[in-house]
Parts: C-alpha cells; structure tokens; sequence
C-alpha cells in the first residue's frame, strides 16, 4: 500500500486518537498548537497545506480572516467541511503540489510531518512560496532523528509495525512511510530557512 492508501483506510483518524499516542507524541502534537497559537494573529489568511481533517484551521477559526485547508484525501475534506459548517474555513480536494488556489495568504502551513509522507516535497515548497509570497510565512514542522523510537511505539500501536529504519524514513509492515531530517538535510531541501527544535522530537522550518 502507498500512503495515499493507507491515508485513504482512515491511518489520521485512529492516529489522532491519544489513547494511541505515547507521551513524546502528544507532546509534540501539543507544542505543535501552542506554536500556532502564538504566530497566527487577528485577521489573518491561513492556508493549512495538508490539513486532514481541518483541526488546526478549526481550532484557530475565531481569529481567522480566511482558512483554506488543501489535502488529496476527500474522505478527509469532506469531514473537515462538515465540522466547519461555513463561514470563513473552507476545505478542498486537491494535489499539494498544484493547488487551484489564486489568492495570496499571510501564512502558510503543513503540520505534523505531512511534509514528510509527501514524494514531491520540491513542488509542495513551490507551492507554498506561491501561495504565501512575503518570506518567513511559511511554516513546516517534521521528525528528527530522535522521533524514531516514539514513533515506533505509536506505529506499533496503529498496527503499522515498522518493518525497515534507514537514516531517513520508517517504513511500515501496512505500506506507510514517514521520513525524518537532520539540520542539514533540510537545509539541503528547504534552501534558506530558520530551524528550531520542538519537543524534544522534531523541527519547526520557517523559510
């Protein structure tokens, strides 16, 4: 199975749910909204890159001007609108790396390693940069190295044993397959950005 596939078998749902979630997770997944709660300001256009179910932009939807959350999963979109009921969040299907977006926005986001499980992380970037032109707007969060034995743990838990480990992905027994970065590999991918650890487990990028 492809991740598109194992997205697509409802892996975010369950993954979501803390009962499955060793604690180096939830805190990260913690660390994850106390960012946003800092950095995302009155009136602003948000675009959640990768957004799932929508449960960033829906927590953060009182101080939003404009919300759209972007993520090939239909599944996923049409629960994410479901819960928005309206108003200024809204939700498509669509490619990361060709989003039918024209309008410019404040800031752009793609949480909780999306980055990671995606193939085309250059044509994610390009169109980030496009959707949000000003520099130090967009925003990616993602695994380090020392995720690995959380991660494991939370795999297992999913019932994605991971089966293989290199240096810069698990893979699992059900088809996932989740990378992690060091400083520099980023740097390597990102082009120019600001790094800072979080949670002990991963990596905020701003570029």
């Amino acid at each position: 199975m492809s991740n598109e596939e194992v997205y697509a078998a409802g892996l975010l749902n369950r993954a979501l749910d803390p009962a499955t979630q060793p604690p180096e997770i939830q805190a990260f997944l913690q660390a994850e909204l106390d960012l946003l709660h800092d950095v995302i300001t009155e009136r602003m256009r948000v675009i959640d890159v990768g957004c799932g179910t929508g449960r960033h932009l829906l927590l953060l939807r009182d101080r939003l001007r404009l919300g759209v959350g972007v993520d090939y999963e239909h599944s996923y979109i049409a629960e994410a609108n479901r819960r928005a009921g309206g108003r200024h969040l809204h939700f498509v299907t669509a490619d990361a790396t060709a989003m039918p977006v024209l309008a410019a926005f404040d800031f752009a986001m793609c949480l909780t390693n999306t980055w990671g499980t995606m193939s085309d992380k250059g044509g994610v970037l390009r169109e980030m940069r496009r959707v949000a032109p000003r520099p130090d707007t967009r925003l990616l969060s993602v695994y380090s190295e020392a995720s690995v034995p959380s991660r494991r743990e939370w795999y297992r838990r999913l019932g994605h044993a991971v089966l293989e480990e290199t240096r810069e992905y698990l893979g699992t027994e059900g088809g996932f397959r989740s990378e992690h970065f060091s400083e520099a590999r980023l740097r390597s991918l990102v082009g120019e950005c600001i790094i800072h650890p979080i949670a002990d487990i991963a990596y905020v990028v701003t570029f």
